[in-house]
């Protein structure tokens, strides 16, 4: 009897016990963020954000608490209630750094601290990505002090050989700026279709960005000077820099269907769908190349408020090395004459005129003497290794889009090299910055766009950001970032090297 007792209590117990309490959402680490901050010191009590939480900010950073708003939602005010519980954007002179911020969090609220709204906007990307998915919001307690190790922190996007869509470029401009990525490179034009009207050349955009352009035809479209200013403007409201770029000589096909006359012997060729480069040249002898090179230069200036106009230079394998020169003694200076600075592939470096240029590294192997003597004379130097940092390459073989004529490159390959010293020759003063180009061939929608960015370019933006790289602690941190691009919709590349939360 007393054992049959036990028993029935035994069974009884699991139903009268306690529940049990409900798991505690960790407090995020405040150096568990991409890119990696300079300085981290966490201690003391954190906050909690709640729905009373107010956004302090003054007027001229006003653009930053909407967007940081919006995302947390929560109510901004343009000063102080003076209670505690706020999260305080506010403007220093005490900040030297023009991309720098602090970030301050103790129990009593939160305060982003910046000599600029660019450095409000780096620090609200770092707390966006300390405040929990789920659960109470707590930001851990402690200080960051940070700031960017390159001024040029960049990724390219191709609109020639697949268009893709203001929207879609906004959408990656939303995703690249939360990694504190500052320019979007965009190529406007290749030999398979031109992307930018240019009111002066009507057909560039009528024909080349007409039905049937693009790789196998089917990436037709182009941007209006309206859509072009529009992007400029969304970009710059995420502290992103628009980077045209019409590529010449060679890439040129798309124009020479438009318009004959920019051949040599003024006859059209055919229109090009297929990947093959280095054909196509303009006609380095003709007057005529040079007022349409003037004219689309003068257009592009004229609605871009960034301080880059890209000439592109790259393959030119149908103008000879002599014409190539000839070109680019032209080409370089009337890009100063509307204000920019010019801005090429690594090919431009050949000519004296690019002293005064920025040259795009993309070769493949750490020694370059015609770059390197450049960089004596003066060139400046954006890092974007092919084998390193070009995200249209496939991950692996089984990769179903990309490239691999570069290699193949997977996550810790794209974050494991050091844009400073990477090339001999090219000390780490010449080196303005790094940037992942993403190259369309294979690309058709925004899912293409976002799997073969990311988690790439979240690597890359850590060399551009942050002063060294960890892999394991990198690896950690993007493992952990994952649900984000989950909850955002974004189609990202699950990489095996990774443990994704």
């Amino acid at each position: 009897m007393r054992l049959r007792l036990a028993v029935l209590l035994a069974c009884a117990l699991p139903l009268t016990a306690a529940a049990a309490p409900a798991p505690v959402t960790p407090v995020i680490a405040l150096g568990s963020v991409i890119p990696a901050p300079v300085q981290v010191h966490q201690s003391g009590p954190g906050f909690r954000i709640t729905d009373r939480t107010v956004i302090i900010a003054p007027p001229r950073a006003r653009d930053v608490a909407d967007r940081l708003g919006e995302a947390l939602r929560l109510r901004v005010a343009g000063h102080s209630s003076g209670r505690t519980g706020n999260i305080a954007l506010e403007l220093s002179r005490a900040i030297t750094e023009p991309e720098g911020y602090r970030l301050t969090v103790n129990r009593s609220g939160i305060t982003v601290r910046a000599a600029s709204n660019a450095g409000l906007f780096n620090g609200v990307q770092t707390l966006q990505q300390l405040v929990p998915l789920t659960g109470p919001r707590t930001v851990a307690g402690g200080e960051i002090v940070d700031h960017p190790r390159f001024g040029y922190r960049g990724t390219m996007l191709d609109l020639a050989r697949h268009f893709h869509t203001p929207a879609e470029v906004k959408r990656h401009i939303d995703e690249i700026s939360k990694f504190k990525v500052n320019y979007l490179h965009l190529h406007l034009s290749d030999d398979q279709g031109w992307r930018i009207q240019i009111d002066s050349w009507p057909r560039l955009t009528t024909v080349g960005g007409g039905p049937g352009t693009g790789v196998d035809g089917v990436g037709p479209g182009y941007l209006t000077k309206a859509d072009y200013r529009d992007l400029v403007r969304y970009a710059a409201s995420r502290y992103v820099t628009i980077v045209p770029e019409i590529d010449m000589p060679g890439h040129v096909n798309a124009a020479q269907v438009a318009y004959p006359e920019l051949t040599c012997d003024g006859v059209a060729p055919p229109p090009r769908t297929d990947t093959a480069v280095g054909y196509s040249s303009l006609c380095i002898g003709h007057e005529n190349t040079y007022g349409f090179v003037e004219d689309v230069i003068r257009e592009l200036a004229a609605m871009t408020p960034g301080p880059y106009i890209h000439i592109g230079g790259d393959e030119a394998h149908a103008t000879t090395a002599a014409d190539y020169l000839t070109f680019q003694k032209r080409v370089l200076p009337l890009v100063a004459k509307y204000g920019k600075t010019a801005y090429g592939w690594n090919e431009i470096a050949a000519a004296p005129e690019a002293r005064t240029a920025v040259a795009q590294y993309w070769g493949l192997t750490t020694t370059n003497a015609t770059l390197a003597a450049a960089v004596a004379n003066g060139t400046r130097v954006i890092m974007s290794p092919a084998n390193l940092a070009y995200i249209d390459q496939k991950y692996d073989p089984s990769t179903p889009l990309g490239l691999s004529w570069a290699g193949y490159i997977e996550v810790r390959k794209a974050y494991d090299w050091d844009p400073h010293t990477h090339v001999a020759g090219v000390p780490e003063s010449a080196v303005l910055g790094v940037e992942a180009p993403l190259w369309s061939e294979t690309l058709r929608d925004l899912d293409d766009i976002e799997f073969m960015a990311f988690p790439r370019l979240a690597g890359i933006a850590e060399l551009g950001w942050s002063p060294s790289r960890d892999w394991e602690s990198y690896r950690t941190r993007l493992g952990a970032y994952g649900p984000r691009w989950t909850a955002r919709g974004v189609d990202f590349y699950r990489s095996p090297q990774i443990d994704w939360s």
